[in-house]
């Protein structure tokens, strides 16, 4: 029997359990198409860095309740009925502001030293579309679409968007999708490599799980060790990350794990790592 602990959020916009070392957090706000929100996204930011520390987690999975992942921020709130709080700010203070929550959400997320997946049951837009890029892997139903969305409220972007946008796709096409705000289904976000896969809606959430479980059943420090060369291959040349992949490596050879999965390969089995 699969033991599940739910995770307090504080609030019902954002639910969180873990489940065979997946912690599987949904954003919940299916009416409103799990934008995002002034309760949800701090809830978010909270969640991401409780279980990106949790020992007893291995991946983290992200997706959303009903048919939508996030439709990025609230347009409504950004006309007559933004918080009077915010208008009083400085314009200095308000790049402090976003500048520090984007750090809290896209940064943290991508700074995750286990590896993330994003499901999404439906569209990602805007600021959800970031969030969803910021996942190293993302899986798709049949029917969700993505769009930057900034274009049509004339806006620029945020969360990172430009950035991880032209790494996953390229220059051109990047430039494409923030200059049109398109909507782009499932079946072309995997052929320019938006998305990992496309499966049916209604398995989307099971298959997923399922990735997620299989990742977070492996060694625990080599898999981060991989998220930190995979990260230095867009940092640095080929000889300095060449290096620093041969310093891990070293190290890994001294672990428990790796000599429980060399063992459990002469015994032909599967091996049981224990995160050291």
């Amino acid at each position: 029997m699969t033991n599940e602990i739910k995770i307090e959020t504080g609030t019902d916009e954002l639910l969180c359990v873990i489940r065979d070392r997946v912690a599987i957090i949904t954003l919940n706000r299916p009416d409103a198409r799990n934008s995002l929100s002034d309760t949800l996204t701090p809830a978010l930011r909270t969640m991401i860095r409780t279980c990106g520390e949790n020992p007893e987690v291995g991946v983290l999975l992200l997706t959303g309740a009903g048919k939508a992942f996030c439709a990025g921020g609230n347009v409504k709130g950004m006309g007559a009925h933004r918080d009077p709080k915010k208008l009083e700010m400085s314009y200095e203070d308000k790049v402090a502001d976003l500048q520090e929550r984007q750090r809290l959400l896209t940064g943290a997320l991508a700074s995750v030293r286990k590896p993330t997946i994003a499901a999404l049951p439906g569209p990602a837009v805007g600021a959800g579309l970031a969030i969803a890029m910021a996942c190293d892997i993302r899986i798709a139903a049949q029917s969700a679409f993505i769009s930057t969305g900034y274009l049509r409220v004339a806006l620029s972007g945020d969360y990172g968007i430009a950035w991880l946008l032209t790494r996953l796709v390229g220059t051109s096409r990047a430039r494409e999708l923030m200059f049109t705000s398109e909507k782009v289904d499932a079946a072309r976000c995997e052929q320019i490599g938006l998305v990992n896969r496309v499966v049916p809606d209604e398995t989307l959430q099971d298959e997923a799980f399922a990735l997620a479980k299989s990742i977070a059943e492996g060694p625990t420090l080599a898999l981060r060790y991989m998220k930190d060369n995979l990260d230095e291959a867009l940092q640095f040349d080929f000889a300095t990350a060449r290096d620093h992949e041969a310093e891990r490596l070293v190290r890994l050879t001294t672990t428990a794990d790796h000599k429980e999965a060399v063992q459990a390969f002469i015994d032909k089995r599967k091996p049981v790592f224990r995160g050291n």
